[in-house]
Formats: C-alpha cells, structure tokens, sequence
C-alpha cells in the first residue's frame, strides 16, 4: 500500500477530508504531519531565504516532517477555484518551491487545479493524479466524486452547526456554548493561520477561556460570503478573498461584538484585503476591529496583553449597553 503525505499547513486546513477521501479509495494510506513545532518551523525556515513568509517556512517545515515516512508527498498547484480570480504566488509555485529547496523531497504528486482552463483540463489533471495508483478509469472518478461529497458534507455541517475548523476536524471538541459567552467576536483571516495553534499562539482557545464565542467564515454560507464581497469591492480578484473580505464585511453588519483580522507578516495579498475590511469598519463605527500580524518571532506575552485589552473593552462596551437599555 502507497503511503501518501499531507502537509499539515497552507491548504490542508480547507480540504483535507478531499483530499484523504480521493487518496483512500483508490487504496493509499494517508500520512498527515503532526502539528507545528518550533522545530518545524525553524527548519523550514533555513531552507528559505528570510522574506519568504511564514505560511510557507511552516508548510516546508511539515514537508521535512514527512520524509522518510510517505512514498509520496501531495502538494497540488492550485492557481484559481474560480474564472477571472488568480491566487496568490505561493499556491502557484509550491510544488517547484518545494524540490528546489527539499532535495530529499519523497515525489511529489503536483496537480494543477486551474478552473479558468475549463472542466476538462481539471479532469484530465484528477485522472493523471489518479493513474498513479490504478489505470481504472472509473474508479478514478468514483474516488473523485466520494471526495467532492465529502468535501461538501464537510462545509454543510461548519453551516449548520456552527462549527469553527477545528471543532469540524476534532468531533470531540464541543462548541462554545452561545447562552454563556459574554461576547461574540469573529475571526476572520485565511484557516491556516487561525487553526495552527503554534503559529497564532492557541488564539480560538484563548479567546473561548476569556468568555468569547467564535465565529469565523467557514460558518457563512458561500452564497453569503459571495454577496458581502460584492458589496464591498464589487467583483473579487483573489482566490480565497471570502476567507477575509466577505467575512469581515459580513460580520461588521451582523450582530458580532468585535472583529479580530488575522494576516501573516510580509504579505502583499492579506495585507490588502484586511486594509479593505479596517476601513469598512471605521467608516460603520458600529462593530471594534483590531488586526493581528504574526510571524515567526511573534511574541506570545504581547499577543496576549493585546487579546485581553481588546475583549475587557468588549465586555465593558456590551455591559454599558445592557445597563443603557
């Protein structure tokens, strides 16, 4: 039985039960890195230069985690999910990246997902993933179809439920209670940073022993994560543009107590589109909003002290209005 390896970063946090599911029933064992490490990020990082940014230090330092335990490593090209929106360059070339600067690398298993070029590349690119482990056809597209379904079905509970990332992936993890939080507070920023407790320093947990509810975007709708994009910059330009822009915009007009923007040190992209979001909600007025930059010499005190600043002033705000009314 193939051994295929998951990179615990970048990606995997949106499509991991695809990904797992296309893999295992086409008769591959999966392989997933264990979680971030201040090992794993340090050896990541001497790999590339230092502008490189900390999303993909970490994803190489859980690269160099699965050699010499998988047979194969997938790390997919993933260029647009939808026409006319480009993703960010990192996604692009993460597979070149990626055997440049890992010589010991397992191979690599790249596939281009590029739905600008049209359905039939995208399942000629599944079909030539696929031929790695049968040269049957129509158990290629069976793997592929019960891993679209699972993918769905994953996203559906998030909705229904109200589920953060983390709580989908772990189905022992019980949601914070609404009745009981003092305050809601919406994460918004790309999964990747929000789920990786090393790298943000165990934000949603912190967040939750302080008296928070958290909502993030994988609980909205894609239609509504659509829509607030459209209404605050028209037509989107960046793949995972939803993550931040429709979800910050969603929530600054929802009924949330705070909003908290999550962007990675260094990136053009999340620099952007949080910009875009902070000056929405200063022109509402109506709903805080603080960002947080991490990289990998983020302090963990001082990320603290500005967590506990922001939501005591949540809690004092929503208190003066209850007595107000």
């Amino acid at each position: 039985m193939k051994k295929i390896g998951l990179p615990r970063a970048l990606l995997y946090y949106q499509y991991w039960p695809m990904w797992q599911v296309f893999f295992e029933a086409l008769g591959a064992e999966v392989v997933v890195s264990p979680p971030t490490t201040p090992a794993m990020l340090a050896a990541g990082s001497s790999r590339v230069v230092a502008d490189t940014c900390l999303p993909a230090k970490v994803f190489l330092g859980h690269v160099l985690s699965l050699v010499d335990r998988c047979d194969y490593v997938f790390i997919p090209a993933v260029r647009s999910t939808r026409k006319n929106v480009i993703n960010c360059s990192k996604f692009l070339g993460l597979p070149d990246m990626t055997r440049a600067v890992i010589p010991e690398c397992p191979p690599i298993l790249d596939v281009d997902i590029d739905i600008g070029k049209g359905k039939s590349q995208l399942y000629r690119e599944i079909y030539r993933l696929g031929r790695h482990f049968t040269p049957d056809p129509l158990r290629i597209r069976r793997a592929a179809t019960a891993a679209w379904q699972s993918y769905r079905e994953h996203r559906d509970r998030m909705v229904s439920k109200q589920l953060t990332l983390s709580q989908a992936m772990d189905e022992t993890q019980k949601p914070a209670h609404a009745a009981t939080a003092r305050t809601t507070i919406a994460l918004i920023g790309h999964p990747y940073l929000l789920y990786d407790d090393y790298v943000n320093h165990r934000l949603v947990h912190r967040l939750e022993q302080a008296g928070c509810r958290v909502v993030t975007s994988e609980m909205l709708a894609p239609s509504a994560l659509s829509s607030a994009v459209t209404r605050l910059v028209g037509k989107p330009y960046w793949t995972y543009e939803d993550e931040i822009v429709g979800a910050g915009e969603h929530y600054l007009g929802n009924k949330v107590d705070g909003v908290i923007g999550i962007t990675a040190f260094g990136c053009g992209p999340d620099s952007l589109m949080m910009d875009m979001v902070r000056r929405q909600a200063a022109r509402l007025k109506s709903v805080p909003f603080m960002s947080l930059t991490l990289e990998e010499h983020t302090a963990e005190a001082g990320l603290v002290t500005r967590l506990e600043a922001f939501t005591d002033m949540l809690h004092r705000r929503k208190k003066g209005k209850l007595i107000a009314h």
